[in-house]
């Protein structure tokens, strides 16, 4: 089956960054050759060797409903949704669950994080801090009622997300999705950035001087609607989104592989999974930061790819006009790319002299590189690329035209668990948590955290040169990851590196780190950054670490919703899986708990003062942390290769009903929506589910929505379901608790765990617990919760 039958179209375009605060304005600058980039005005440059920054300037973002709520990084990302709605002729929603919202950053609300420190600490700005907040923010803007999510790839996470846009809707989870990237200039980024060396202090000159990079901020949206929802409400559309491809590098947490091996493969799933040949590409917008190793090897990757196919392909980087902005930059590019496509315009790289363009033609040949000036092409298909810290590769194709694209091509596979890796407070191994289980282990205080030891190192073969790079939190990731591929006995080899991929889901990621930055910097100043800690700020470095000690090269990506995350990276894994994309994902939840953020959790009242249990009607709850990770595996592959089965992931789901970002009271039955959407991907219904994996953890108002919910969905059932609660042991651990619960199914399920403590509510709403037998259990679901209204479902099944 081709996806021509769920053809994913764009139908909408908004954008603001340093040339322009719509995308008339920015397009009608690019075709001037106006660079944005100018000495900054908003960050303190004292003692720093470079000043120069491509800032927005824009006087109506606060023009929103309730900005004080809002960080930068949210009001440039509702400028461009906005914008791009209009454009689409579309605007409220109603909750409408066919209604997506995915958005790229890679610093988030660092600007709240800022404020917070030094100003006062007002809790207020807590909520504001999280990439979490931005999509979510959005879908309540616009009243988007179905997967709302946030890509956390750093330089990568906008054009990821206008992929995922499309895998959602060819898969048939949703019929529009605003699809973009958002990020704002700020003293950590620029602090970071200045500490690599990598700023060019006479301004970014992609492809040319390679000095450096220049940052930007900015946001850019594109709508995605299935060609079927388009064409029935008559809907302008600018081009079709064809095939992405996604890789790691599995190299270096900063720096590109030089023999740009995995962008090419990046490339090369792009054009495969588009349906076209190299040759149908006209033009390439270009990662193109101006650094000399990204520059070479992006110019080695074009090289490679069109070869001698497509050797007179145009080729450019528009970050010289914009700046780089980050998490948005893939976004705001996909914005050109689309423009250049259906106006037959190849934009250029700027501040090329004669001298230069010469030194240029010896390093790429025939490869056009387009300088200084906009010239006429025909265009059929473009390619847009980004790179990002982590080493990730990302890579799209719009066309005119509809490609072959090849999707679902794995649906019928059924999807088996092989591996789990835990790390929790109770302990860094699958065999200590069942010994913890077993002895009814609880927490000791109202504030837990796990502890890696240099025994989990050794066990594991990973060297203590390695382990000094690693952060807490990129710890945690690498020791959960290594012990599921150890569990799993899943050895990878340069064979199948790139059949397996990682999906990390996190709610605070590199929040902690981000801090931890923003407090050096704000008592020595933006030029005493350290090279050392920067590169922690960034989300998606865990699974980028994980990614160089497994050696694993396939599909990487790390999405930040909240707590539901570790559970939504099981149901996007098996999306990759299910698309054939690759034969093996780990999904992962990772999540730590550093004193700032127990001092968060303090602050924003929801942290208990001693240990709570679940369903105990307190104000507050246990602040825990945890890395779990599970490897799945298509059926077949696992069998080939003589795995153990633990289980099989059957099908998940999503809900949402918009409430305030930080806020959960008033959306539960958004909760009941993602369990029949689980319960329907799985095709059975509620009497065959015999346990639920909760996300109870003491705080009376978020036991109350998991209560009332199962009580609707399940009825009379209910009063004899078995509900199992980790956070009674672990504490919240966020998207670590959640890929806990799902890691407990699949323990219960194989019979490795023999049997738990289970809660009963009884038909007065009374709780009760007993233990239970786990040879009774043959389909558990598995359920967990975002602020702002978000709710997942998964099943799984022996």
């Amino acid at each position: 089956m081709t996806s021509n039958d769920r053809r994913c179209v764009v139908t909408g375009l908004g954008v603001i960054c340093a040339v322009g605060n719509n995308v008339e304005e920015t397009w009608k600058n690019a075709l001037n050759s106006v660079s944005g980039i100018h000495k900054t005005t908003s960050v303190d440059t004292d003692k720093c060797y470079a000043d120069l920054a491509a800032e927005v300037h824009c006087d109506t973002l606060d023009e929103i409903d309730h900005p004080e709520e809002k960080d930068r990084a949210s009001k440039l990302c509702i400028k461009a949704a906005k914008e791009a709605l209009a454009d689409a002729n579309l605007s409220d929603f109603a909750d409408d669950q066919r209604v997506s919202v995915i958005i790229g950053s890679c610093v988030g609300g660092v600007i709240s994080v800022e404020h917070y420190n030094r100003h006062g600490k007002n809790a207020l700005d807590i909520p504001k801090m999280p990439i979490a907040s931005i999509a979510s923010q959005v879908a309540e803007t616009c009243r988007a009622g179905g997967i709302v999510t946030n890509v956390a790839n750093a330089c990568a996470a906008g054009t990821i997300s206008i992929a995922l846009a499309c895998d959602l809707i060819r898969s048939g989870k949703a019929d529009v999705v605003i699809a973009g990237g958002a990020d704002s200039f700020a003293a950590v980024p620029y602090s970071g950035f200045l500490s690599l060396h990598a700023l060019d202090e006479n301004g970014c000159s992609p492809f040319n001087h390679c000095n450096g990079i220049t940052l930007g901020e900015g946001a850019g949206i594109v709508i995605v609607e299935s060609f079927a929802h388009a064409e029935k409400r008559k809907a302008k559309t600018y081009c079709e989104v064809l095939g992405a491809g996604v890789t790691s590098d599995a190299h270096h947490i900063t720096a590109p592989r030089e023999d740009a091996l995995c962008l090419t493969e990046a490339m090369n799933r792009a054009v495969k999974n588009s349906g076209i040949q190299k040759k149908d590409i006209g033009y390439v917008n270009a990662h193109g930061t101006g650094t000399g190793k990204n520059d070479n090897a992006e110019i080695t990757a074009f090289t490679k790819f069109f070869g001698e196919e497509n050797p007179t392909v145009s080729v450019s980087s528009t970050k010289v006009m914009t700046g780089h902005c980050l998490g948005a930059a893939g976004a705001i590019e996909a914005v050109f790319s689309i423009k250049a496509l259906t106006t037959n315009t190849v934009l250029p790289t700027l501040h090329y002299s004669a001298e230069d363009s010469e030194a240029l033609k010896a390093k790429v040949g025939a490869l056009d590189f387009v300088q200084n000036v906009p010239h006429e092409k025909e265009l059929q298909c473009v390619m847009s690329n980004n790179v990002a810290f982590g080493g990730t590769n990302a890579s799209i194709i719009f066309s005119k035209k509809a490609g072959n694209v090849q999707a679902l091509s794995a649906k019928d596979k059924k999807i088996a668990v092989t591996g789990l890796g835990i790390v929790c407070p109770l302990g860094n191994s699958k065999d200590a948590y069942i010994a913890a289980v077993e002895k009814d282990a609880k927490p000791e205080s109202a504030s837990i955290h796990s502890t890696i030891a240099l025994d989990d190192y050794k066990e594991l073969g990973i060297k203590m040169a390695f382990y000094r790079k690693l952060d807490n939190l990129g710890q945690l990731q690498t020791v959960s990851g290594m012990r599921a591929l150890q569990d799993g006995n899943f050895k990878v080899s340069d064979e199948n590196a790139k059949d397996i991929g990682i999906i990390v889901g996190t709610s605070e990621g590199g929040l902690g780190a981000t801090y931890d930055f923003e407090e050096l910097i704000a008592k020595l100043g933006n030029a005493q950054g350290s090279a050392f800690k920067f590169p922690h700020t960034v989300y998606n470095a865990a699974g980028g670490y994980l990614s160089i000690c497994s050696g694993i090269k396939g599909y990487g990506v790390t999405i930040t919703t909240g707590p539901l995350s570790g559970l939504d990276s099981i149901g996007y894994s098996m999306n990759v899986i299910h698309d054939g994309q690759e034969h093996a994902m780990m999904a992962t939840g990772t999540d730590e708990n550093l004193p700032i953020i127990t001092e968060f959790a303090q602050k924003l009242n929801v942290a208990a003062d001693q240990v709570v249990a679940p369903y105990s009607n307190s104000n507050g709850c246990v602040v825990g942390d945890g890395s779990v990770s599970i490897l799945m595996e298509a059926d077949d592959f696992a069998k080939s290769r003589g795995a153990k089965i633990y289980c099989y992931a059957l099908g998940y789901g999503n809900g949402r009903k918009n409430v305030n970002f930080g806020h959960i009271s008033g959306s539960d039955s958004a909760l009941d929506l993602a369990i029949r959407e689980a319960l329907a991907d799985a095709k059975i219904s509620v009497d065959d589910i015999d346990a639920v994996c909760g996300f109870a953890n003491g705080y009376a108002k978020l036991d109350a929505i998991e209560k009332s919910s199962l009580s609707r969905v399940f009825g009379d059932r209910l009063e004899k379901l078995p509900l199992i609660e980790v956070k009674e042991r672990v504490g919240e651990g966020r998207a670590g608790s959640a890929a806990l619960a799902a890691a407990e199914a699949a323990l219960l399920l194989s019979g490795e765990l023999k049997s738990e403590n289970a809660y009963f509510v009884g038909k007065d709403g009374a709780v009760k617990t007993q233990k239970i037998d786990a040879a009774d259990l043959k389909k558990v679901l598995v359920i967990s919760f975002a602020t702002g209204g978000s709710y997942s479902a998964v099943v799984l099944g022996k």
